[in-house]
């Protein structure tokens, strides 16, 4: 298998949580269960709850040895990628084979919407970190932010958090990400911190738009803002600065081939920054690269504040929805 043939695995990514992380997509491009005014994916196309085997395990396994064998190790195996992972009915079947094929951590990023699910709780356990949101207090913001599918109700979704939480025996991080103008002010970050109570997460982290949004809408929270609205909450609150994932990570250089350049950016649009630090570039050479393939027709460029992210352009099969 040469770096062309990976169509699950992409990274490693440069996380402001995670280090550097190695990624794992388990379901198709926006197959999600919210569609979240903030998300850097744009709109979702394929919104359900329907858990499914929406790729193969094995052939994820099969990909993850190669990529591993290939080096540098991650810090961590994200499972993440373009849509919500425990959509995908044998995750926990995933873990336990990664389990057997690596000491590299597992984290799931997920939107914690299926949390209430006990089959979907008990895949996670083997997990050594789980990483849910908390976007809103109350169901006509959760709504409004995160626009779930009719069958997810907040109460249920939250009561699934805290149920989990109670049950979750290793590392598990909540994180909260405001938006201006709707949820980053007091009244509305007290309802979540109210809610961290009862859900009792190891930590939580205090977020905001960094990237292009779904919604042109859509501002980040000031750090001014997000340093006075953790005092909401009952214990340290980590705010998340995207400055650490910026810079290049002081590994070896790696040999990195426009596709693996391509498959990171379908994940997640970055900055020149971004891409060095994740796959191991020179930023000179990450930047060169990144004009290649935009002057090709591969990238599109989005401008956010001063920043300049580069994302895939997506062809229009792939924008279908379910």
């Amino acid at each position: 298998m040469t770096s062309t043939d990976f169509k699950y695995v992409y990274g490693p990514v440069a996380s402001r949580r995670l280090g550097r992380s190695l990624g794992v997509d388990l379901v198709p491009f926006k197959t999600c269960s919210y569609d979240c005014v903030y998300c850097q994916l744009g709109r979702t196309t394929c919104q359900t709850t329907q858990r499914s085997e929406y790729v193969p395990v094995d052939d994820v396994l099969a990909e993850l040895k190669t990529k591993l064998a290939l080096g540098p190790w991650p810090d961590y195996i994200g499972l993440a990628g373009s849509g919500e992972p425990t959509l995908h009915a044998r995750i926990g079947e995933l873990i336990d084979g990664i389990k057997h094929l690596t000491r590299v951590p597992v984290a799931v990023l997920t939107n914690g919407s299926l949390l209430w699910v006990p089959d979907v709780q008990e895949a996670l356990m083997e997990a050594d970190l789980v990483m849910p949101s908390l976007d809103a207090g109350d169901e006509p913001m959760f709504q409004h932010v995160n626009r779930p599918h009719p069958e997810i109700l907040f109460e249920v979704m939250v009561d699934g958090l805290a149920a989990f939480a109670a049950r979750f025996r290793k590392l598990l991080w909540l994180e909260v990400l405001l938006v201006e103008g709707l949820t980053g002010n007091e009244t509305e970050v007290g309802k979540i911190a109210a809610l961290a109570r009862r859900i009792r997460p190891g930590r939580v982290q205090l977020n905001t738009v960094s990237r292009p949004p779904a919604e042109e809408s859509v501002k980040p929270v000031s750090a001014q803002q997000l340093a006075a609205l953790c005092r909401l909450f009952p214990k340290a609150v980590e705010i998340i600065s995207d400055a650490a994932s910026q810079n290049p990570l002081p590994d070896s250089l790696a040999a990195v081939t426009d596709q693996e350049i391509l498959d990171l950016l379908a994940r997640r649009p970055c900055t020149p920054q971004g891409v060095a630090a994740g796959l191991n570039l020179h930023l000179q050479e990450a930047t060169k690269r990144l004009h290649t393939l935009m002057k090709a027709g591969e990238l599109s460029v989005l401008r956010k504040d001063d920043d300049l992210f580069y994302q895939l352009v997506m062809a229009p099969a792939d924008q279908d929805s379910c």
